[in-house]
């Protein structure tokens, strides 16, 4: 099994904390891409994943699997360990919402700020910018940091009282807000004490 990513970047960190904590992360080979230098492009990569990002998936008889959600569902079912997504018809439901939320909401939201309203990754790879959609987007994911920190006013996690993707993909969301200067508004003390805790966990603090 082997996963293409960059290290460092806010998608590929959704699969390798996924695989951590189900205790994976050596059962896997990681293959690095060149994003800076556009290897994600090229016709070698996107003959195996035609949406040109990373991470991606590729399996022993050489499926390919791409999209953070479908890889780490994959990586869910395939190692031992206690569930990220839910194993009763309710959690599952729930934890897919709010993962979708996390993930639109907050973390796609900031990724086209960044690649729109900014100088993102340089003009080489940022093509057909619209500042004006990158600004709406700035302000959806501050709107989404202050619903997940009402969310999170009731509930030890973004799906309850246990650890799952959607925490996963919000944390990862939260970590690129750092990166692209998408500040957490003011008073938001539950959210904060939240990253708290989840950047404790071993899959996280090493």
């Amino acid at each position: 099994m082997k996963i293409y990513d960059t290290e460092g970047f806010p998608n590929p960190a959704r699969v390798r904390i996924a695989l951590a904590e189900k205790n994976a992360s050596e059962k896997v080979q990681f293959v690095p891409v060149d994003v800076m230098a556009g290897e994600h492009r090229r016709g070698a990569f996107t003959a195996k994943n035609p949406d040109a990002v990373v991470p991606l998936l590729e399996l022993e008889d050489g499926t390919c699997i791409s999209r953070c959600t479908a890889i780490t569902e994959y990586i869910d079912a395939h190692f031992d360990g206690p569930s990220l997504t839910g194993t009763t018809p309710k959690d599952r439901a729930t934890i897919s919402m709010m993962n979708l939320r996390a993930e639109s909401g907050l973390l796609d939201a900031v990724g086209a700020y960044f690649h729109h309203a900014t100088p993102g990754l340089g003009p080489d790879l940022e093509t057909d910018q619209c500042a004006e959609w990158g600004h709406k987007q700035h302000a959806v994911a501050t709107r989404t940091m202050a619903y997940l920190n009402d969310v999170l006013a009731e509930n030890d996690y973004l799906a309850g009282n246990a650890f799952s993707v959607a925490d996963i993909t919000a944390f990862a969301g939260l970590a690129f807000a750092d990166f692209a200067k998408v500040e957490i508004p003011a008073g938001l003390t539950h959210l904060s004490a939240w990253r708290t805790k989840v950047a404790a966990r071993p899959s996280i603090a090493g």
